[in-house]
């Protein structure tokens, strides 16, 4: 039924309290939420998945009157927050931000537990493309140039949040397609990684669109692509690696919420429902735009579950034919 006209059957029946209570016992189950929630993270605090998060702690807390904190727990590549968060009794109260890195965890045996039946997939907030950042000191302009480079010396590079994450796995495979030489340098997350490549320590580092902007308005670091499938708002005059001879490649993390299997369905229904239209809203939009992220079309409980599990699937198969080894 069309919204407007749900509202209005409400605004003119004599019953308007019934009819608001109704509605409210719709937004979630009866006795829910009675004590703060947390979200875990395994990102370092100024990384885009602690932003992320921060946006969804404040559309529970003002739906729901509940305080929602971020409990960050980078380094282990993802393992530490995931470890904890799988530990997590499953009554709705602890939720745990991760995208394709959960699976990449999953995929690469780098946990000890199997990351499907572990977790329940809750609600897919955002995307977001990962910046490739260079130091100033180095002379490539492209990417062709970084392969060359390369071809002296391995580059060294980070991000994201370790050995086996999103960026590590995405960059071992523009090497074996590029050819280039590198060196992976783990670091505890997406900021710690910026901060060495400002420093000096490391070559190059990928980071969220949103920190990785932060960073360029230093002057200590260049961007030299965008590792999206299409140019970042934010950085119009950025190029893919897609466009500098590269087709289809992409570095890109969707982030989801998860919380441990077995947790009731309607608290899951009820989180996905408030996350989404906040995710969605006019005002989450523009942030997110400005940060270079974008929100994701609503998707079901059920189905994000099967999307999952073809994600999945896809990137053991990635994993296989490079061949990797953690």
């Amino acid at each position: 039924m069309n919204t407007v006209i749900r509202k209005l059957g409400c605004w003119l029946t004599p019953a308007v309290l019934a009819c608001s209570t109704a509605a409210l016992a719709q937004d979630k189950p009866a006795g829910y939420p009675v004590r703060p929630l947390r979200i875990i993270i395994g990102a370092s605090p100024g990384a885009g998945g602690d932003f992320v998060a921060r946006l969804t702690s404040k559309m529970l807390s003002d739906r729901w009157g509940q305080n929602v904190v971020v409990d960050s727990r980078p380094g282990g590549g993802g393992v530490i927050a995931a470890g904890l968060a799988a530990k997590a009794a499953p009554d709705g109260y602890t939720l745990y931000q991760n995208g394709f890195g959960l699976l990449l965890l999953g995929a690469t045996k780098r946990v000890e537990f199997d990351v499907l039946k572990t977790f329940e997939p809750v609600v897919r907030t955002t995307s977001q493309p990962y910046i490739l950042l260079v130091h100033p000191s180095l002379p490539a302009r492209s990417v062709k140039e970084l392969i060359a480079l390369s071809a002296a010396k391995p580059l060294t590079y980070a991000g994201s949040a370790g050995i086996a994450s999103t960026v590590h796995l995405g960059m071992e495979r523009l090497a074996i397609l590029s050819g280039m030489k590198l060196k992976y340098i783990a670091y505890k997350g997406s900021a710690p990684s910026i901060l060495a490549l400002m420093g000096g320590e490391i070559n190059m580092a990928a980071g969220s669109a949103m920190a990785s902007t932060a960073a360029m308005k230093t002057g200590k670091v260049r961007a030299l692509a965008t590792l999206g499938l299409k140019r970042v708002p934010v950085l119009p005059d950025l190029p893919t690696v897609a466009e500098q001879g590269f087709p289809g490649f992409s570095i890109t993390n969707s982030y989801n919420l998860w919380v441990p299997a077995g947790t009731p369905s309607a608290i899951i229904a009820a989180v996905n429902r408030v996350v989404s239209e906040g995710m969605n809203s006019p005002e989450v939009e523009k942030r997110l735009a400005a940060s270079g992220s974008e929100g994701v079309d609503p998707i079901p409980p059920k189905e994000l579950k099967a999307a999952v599990a073809r994600e999945y699937a896809e990137i053991e198969q990635s994993v296989k034919q490079l061949g990797l080894k953690f």
